[in-house]
């Protein structure tokens, strides 16, 4: 198998980071009654969840997701599953985790997530959703449409676009995945999934780039 590349080439840059900054909610962190690290590939998510847990940003955490094709092999006892184990190792209380670990999308994870606590007679007020950098925007519309009395902040591993790429370790899959979540934001509004977002001319033109360019394998 080839050496997968890390670098982002120059004549990408500029088209890649548009996305990159458009699926940055930039929101302010501030206290929350939970915070939920949705499943994915990226590790990293956990391990900004129990940073945020440490500096006392929410008291509790829920780890949601089963499995994707994309992490069935990294994660075969399921996202939420490692990401407890993970967090557990950074020294998280283990009666502060509560794991969800059937949740296939978005927004299983928001529904589950919130029938789990239900379930626990934990009253949730606000949230704050972690996720991967490229998530954050597809995430908020989601839970503004399934869960809209919460109020609900995003975050994110706080790492520069070239940071982030070296931590996954793979350009092409990042790039992907930033133009199959920017196609998410306008059709799962459509289909009644989420939200409507605001889509601004900047982004569908470097989107639309992406594409000519062969960056289609996360594209419904």
């Amino acid at each position: 198998m080839p050496e997968r590349s890390t670098t982002l080439p120059d004549d990408l840059r500029a088209d890649v980071q548009t996305l990159w900054d458009y699926h940055d909610m930039h929101h302010e962190l501030r206290p929350a009654d939970v915070g939920i690290g949705l499943g994915s590939h990226d590790l990293g998510v956990a391990t900004f969840t129990a940073e945020l847990f440490h500096a006392g940003t929410f008291p509790l955490i829920v780890f949601t997701g089963a499995n994707a094709p994309t992490t069935v092999e990294r994660f075969p006892r399921g996202e939420a599953v490692h990401y407890r184990e993970h967090a557990l190792e950074l020294g998280v209380p283990d009666d502060a985790i509560l794991v969800e670990p059937e949740a296939r999308n978005t927004g299983d994870n928001i529904t589950l997530t919130r029938a789990l606590l239900e379930s626990r007679s934990i009253e949730v007020e606000s949230v704050v959703l972690i996720s991967r950098p490229y998530q954050q925007r597809r995430a908020y519309a989601t839970c503004k449409k399934l869960w809209p009395e919460v109020d609900v902040i995003c975050a994110s591993r706080p790492l520069p676009l070239d940071e982030y790429i070296e931590s996954i370790g793979d350009v092409d899959r990042v790039i992907n995945m930033l133009v199959g979540d920017t196609q998410r934001i306008t059709i799962y509004a459509e289909r009644g999934f989420a939200i409507a977002q605001e889509v601004p001319a900047t982004v569908k033109e470097s989107y639309t780039q992406l594409i000519r360019q062969g960056f289609t394998k996360r594209l419904l």
